[in-house]
């Protein structure tokens, strides 16, 4: 074989390689119209983010707000599961962690006793999974779906330490509140909005 056969062979090597690393769309398998209401979903736990909202919830309606905290997220995360299982990095293991800690969150916002037994190491260990799955979508793939990778990262990181900012350096300034709460809601809805992304079919463009 002569260097131009191999030369060829290099570079449709490189070729495949880079067209399994940029990931636009994947295939779930979900209809349509679950993946929106999952999305509608996790948009109602942005929203539910906000502290006067959260409170009444919390006090009123512990299990309708599991439910909205729970749905949109297990959804997504298991549409995202089943149609990276085709790719080279699926992170299969990753995933089903991820869903399981969403599942044990449930209980814990709909079981107030619970929660304050069980519900921080459980927020810790989504931040402990979360972080390493995002970065690891982030760093194998590229497209659409290494923006899932970052904005996973971002909405664990701010969802986290956003509330601790806010309980350490809260004040009677409504602007502070302000800033703190809309961050925390607006990286939820990036989130949301990338999932949908990744998981709604493909454009024209792409189809070409």
């Amino acid at each position: 074989m002569d260097n131009h056969s191999l030369n060829d062979i290099d570079k449709n090597h490189d070729k495949t390689i880079a067209e399994q690393r940029c990931v636009n769309h994947v295939k779930s398998g979900q209809p349509r119209w679950l993946i929106e209401m999952a999305f509608v979903c996790l948009i109602l736990q942005g929203i539910t983010t906000w502290t006067p909202i959260l409170h009444w919830f919390m006090e009123h309606a512990p299990i309708l707000l599991a439910i909205i905290q729970t749905f949109g997220a297990v959804v997504m995360f298991y549409a995202v599961m089943q149609g990276m299982k085709s790719l080279y990095k699926p992170f299969t293991y990753f995933w089903w962690i991820v869903i399981a800690l969403n599942l044990a969150g449930f209980v814990t916002t709909s079981i107030p006793v619970i929660n304050e037994i069980i519900g921080i190491p459980i927020a810790i260990s989504l931040m402990l999974v979360y972080i390493p799955l995002g970065c690891s979508i982030a760093i194998f793939y590229r497209g659409r779906l290494q923006q899932v990778g970052i904005w996973m990262v971002l909405y664990i990181l701010i969802s986290a330490i956003i509330p601790v900012v806010w309980f350490l350096f809260a004040n009677d300034s409504s602007l502070m509140d302000i800033l703190l709460e809309s961050s925390t809601i607006g990286v939820v809805f990036i989130f949301a909005w990338m999932l949908r992304r990744v998981l709604i079919g493909l454009d024209e463009t792409e189809k070409e």
